[in-house]
């Protein structure tokens, strides 16, 4: 007996360790709040990059926001709606050339066309608990490693639990409502929207079919007469949500205020949406796909699974994506804290190494949510917006915003999510190569400023109404194909670069190619050229944006250039460009540094209208391309170096974000942690809050302000870049790994050449790496100052510690 008790003992005790090693797992992804949400940037995101739900938490009143990632104003873009734009190229030229930047300026406001179209919100579904409004033991959860949120509280004698999904296997958003008591779940379920709309409610549920306008106005366009502007002959995309209670052990009837369940333990609800978006040149009224079918038949199938399968399909689907990356730093545990709290105290300086691991996963957590196979790119928001006029449009930006949303794809183990910005980047050149030749008088592709769904390329501001520091930057081709390199650069996939990637390229490149002029010194520079967003001053005073040969044109182009050399060789295709894009190369205006020895933005040593500008454009050599680096180009490096410390280290959230991947790259780990720790300076989300520069909200959305979702992308990339970097044909282990992260490990990272990478250090030093080739070939591997070269077999493994370096032939 004695025996038996002591066996009882050793087992309870195992079990409750074993709880709380689960325990422990699970807090390192998991966001919970001990409060519902009252605005947006407290509440929970999920998608499936399809439907994006927003779940607020609320009792007695639950508002869920609502999207579909194809749901956008307007219709197929016209490129030709300046046809003579190009007749004022060679007088806006000849002012550049002339220095008289501000007739230029005046000029190329000639060379502009309409403003993108705005991602639009279908609607929000409401539920209405009866019961006490009186709360007590509310929680909140958000588990990132599946996907799904819960809501648990008691008011009165009853507790009640939530459970919500959204499911990519089975393309529904799934809801389990439950009592602790029989007959305690009692709850009106009904909808609106923003835009037109009919609801009908049936049986067991509701059904609306919606229109989206044709065209909304950017939200800073004023005194606008109709900014939001509705077709009466069958233009503008259709919708239809659908909610429905597929099951509960209680009664329903519908009636106009919705439907009412009652005396009930547990109703389970699917929401099914879809629209008549058929793709980016068809009309989605005239020529839309039926979306009513598309939502009955996602409902119907979805509705013939149980929960516990809908749940279970969903984890394994969300899992086989999330779980292929951790990040442990200094084994530190997560405190019992609600996240808004844990940012409160960061803000104030309190070590939380557990919520910098959080806010890594959370980014990876908001692409696999946002961006899936055959979907659409996320966007500026990801794919959550409540607003019918939404900041910026909530659009394609293509001077940075698009292209950071992506930067963590590849590097962090999830590029099946790059390929909706992928397959996007091959729409562009239909309406593209029409505004190269509209606007340009040149072959090839262009993309400008901004573009939407329908692939627009133009250069924005409305017809000459656009400031051009915005409005007139024409450079996103060769910033777009440089994601089409990158994917190629993980993958090592020739049969995509082949059929798929080099055509583009080819037409981005001929762009650059005939863009292209030669400046009063002879060398080759784009003219008109801006700095995505900045401003220059003359010595004479004069404030503008137009030039020729501005640094971040040339660095795109020149980076564009090499990957096309490369490309050629590997493909062992079109020589004849290959040979053309050498030459060129030669006679482009190169880098400068300046007099204060930084590295120039302007073609002149001018200075910034705005020293501290959030943009750092001019250094996109540094990051995302790889022109520019400590090891090999040590001078120029040193020049982006002192360009960083005259911007200084604010701005918004994405620019902070942007600055934490290029000090990186300067393997400046220190400095990139002191970016991540004011990354994550704390926003407040309440009206009339006094917030200085961009952070982090409540729920960890990044703060531009406001909400903008490429902060988060990018935050989470620079950490990659901390502690792992391949962008200079090598494998470089903690290149730019802190003090402040003595010890950890990392699993699951993705290098280039194809090559999944394990790290574990302690005490600052590397401890163990494992890597895991998928080729056969040779591998060039960095730590500090050490290289190696070691022969790989596909599926083998490399496993490497500090006596790896001791006894291989090392390159120094």
């Amino acid at each position: 007996m004695k025996n038996r008790k002591i066996t009882v003992a050793v087992l309870t005790i195992l079990l409750a360790l074993s709880a709380a090693c689960k325990r422990s797992e699970q807090s390192a992804n998991i966001i919970w709040f001990d409060k519902p949400a009252t605005y947006f940037e407290e509440a929970f995101p999920l998608g499936n990059g399809f439907i994006g739900m927003i779940v607020k938490g609320g009792a007695p009143a639950e508002d869920l926001i609502l999207n579909e990632s194809s749901l956008w104003t307007g219709g197929p873009f016209e490129p030709d709606m300046n046809p003579d734009a190009w007749k004022n190229l060679e007088d806006v030229r000849s002012a550049l050339f002339s220095e008289n930047y501000k007739l230029a300026e005046e000029l190329v406001r000639k060379m502009q066309g309409k403003f993108s179209e705005s991602y639009a919100p279908p609607g929000n579904l409401r539920l209405r608990f009866n019961h006490n409004d009186s709360l007590f033991d509310y929680k909140r959860i958000l588990d990132l490693s599946t996907g799904v949120a819960t809501v648990d509280y008691s008011s009165g004698n009853n507790s009640f639990h939530r459970e919500y999904f959204v499911s990519n296997p089975d393309r529904v958003a799934v809801i389990l409502l439950q009592g602790d008591t029989p007959g305690s779940l009692d709850f009106t379920m009904f909808s609106s929207s923003l835009l037109k709309n009919r609801i009908e409610y049936r049986n067991t549920g509701l059904i609306m079919d919606g229109l989206a306008p044709v065209h909304a106005e950017p939200n800073y366009i004023r005194n606008v007469r109709e900014p939001v502007i509705y077709d009466t002959t069958g233009k503008g995309m259709r919708f239809r949500m659908i909610a429905s209670v597929i099951t509960t052990d209680g009664s329903m009837f519908t009636d106009s205020a919705g439907l009412h369940v009652s005396d009930a333990s547990e109703a389970v609800i699917l929401l099914s949406i879809a629209t008549s978006y058929n793709g980016c040149d068809k009309d989605p009224g005239m020529e839309g796909k039926d979306e009513k079918k598309s939502a009955s038949d996602y409902l119907e199938k979805a509705s013939a699974l149980s929960y516990n399968n809908l749940k279970s399909r969903h984890i394994n689907d969300f899992q086989s994506l999330f779980n292929r990356v951790s990040l442990s730093l200094n084994n530190a545990e997560a405190p019992d804290l609600p996240v808004y709290q844990r940012i409160i105290n960061y803000t104030d300086s309190v070590a939380d190494y557990e919520l910098e691991a959080l806010y890594f996963q959370f980014g990876r957590y908001l692409l696999l949510s946002s961006s899936r196979r055959g979907g659409i790119p996320a966007n500026l928001q990801g794919i959550w917006n409540p607003h019918l006029r939404p900041p910026w449009s909530s659009n394609y930006t293509a001077n940075i915003n698009a292209e950071m949303n992506y930067w963590p794809a590849e590097v962090t183990n999830l590029s099946e999510m790059h390929e909706p910005l992928l397959e996007f980047i091959g729409r562009l050149p239909k309406t593209g190569e029409i505004t190269a030749a509209t606007f340009y008088r040149c072959g090839g592709w262009c993309c400008s400023h901004n573009t939407d769904i329908w692939a627009m390329t133009n250069p924005v501001g409305n017809f000459g109404n656009g400031d051009p520091v915005w409005a007139n930057w024409s450079m996103a081709g060769p910033w777009y194909s440089l994601h089409l390199w990158e994917h190629f650069a993980f993958t090592c996939d020739t049969t995509w670069l082949r059929d798929y990637a080099w055509p583009l390229m080819k037409g981005a490149a001929r762009f650059c190619l005939d863009f292209m002029v030669s400046d009063p010194r002879a060398y080759l520079v784009t003219a008109p050229s801006t700095s995505p967003e900045n401003k220059f001053k003359t010595p004479d005073g004069f404030i503008g944006s137009t030039l020729y040969g501005g640094t971040s044109d040339l660095a795109l182009i020149r980076g564009l250039f090499n990957k096309i050399i490369t490309a050629s060789d590997i493909l062992q295709v079109d020589a004849d460009l290959k040979s053309e894009i050498k030459t060129t190369l030669t006679k482009m205006y190169p880098y400068q540094v300046g007099k204060k020895g930084n590295l120039q933005e302007w073609y002149h040593d001018w200075e910034d209208a705005d020293p501290q500008h959030r943009h750092v454009s001019h250094l996109i050599g540094l990051h995302p391309d790889n022109q520019i680096s400590p090891l090999f180009t040590p001078d120029l490096a040193q020049a982006a170096k002192r360009s960083l410390e005259l911007r200084g280290d604010g701005g918004t959230g994405w620019s902070k974000a942007w600055k934490i991947n290029m000090w990186a790259r300067l393997l400046d780990g220190n400095h990139a942690y002191k970016m991540l720790r004011t990354h994550l300076n704390f926003v407040d989300p309440t009206p009339g809050a006094i917030n200085s520069g961009g952070g982090t909200y409540p729920n960890l959305f990044d703060a531009h302000p406001p909400f903008q979702i490429d902060g988060n992308f990018g935050g989470t990339a620079g950490i990659a870049e901390m502690l792992l970097q391949s962008h200079l044909g090598e494998i470089h282990l903690l290149p730019a790994l802190p003090d402040a992260w003595h010890t950890g490990s990392i699993t699951g990272l993705r290098a280039r050449g194809g090559y999944t990478v394990d790290q574990e250090w302690k005490d600052g030093k590397l401890t163990k790496a494992v890597i895991y080739p998928d080729f056969d070939g040779e591998v060039r591997i960095r730590y500090g100052n050490n290289i190696l070269n070691i022969n790989t077999i596909a599926g083998g493994k490399i496993k490497i510690d500090p006596e790896t370096f001791k006894s291989l032939p090392l390159q120094r």
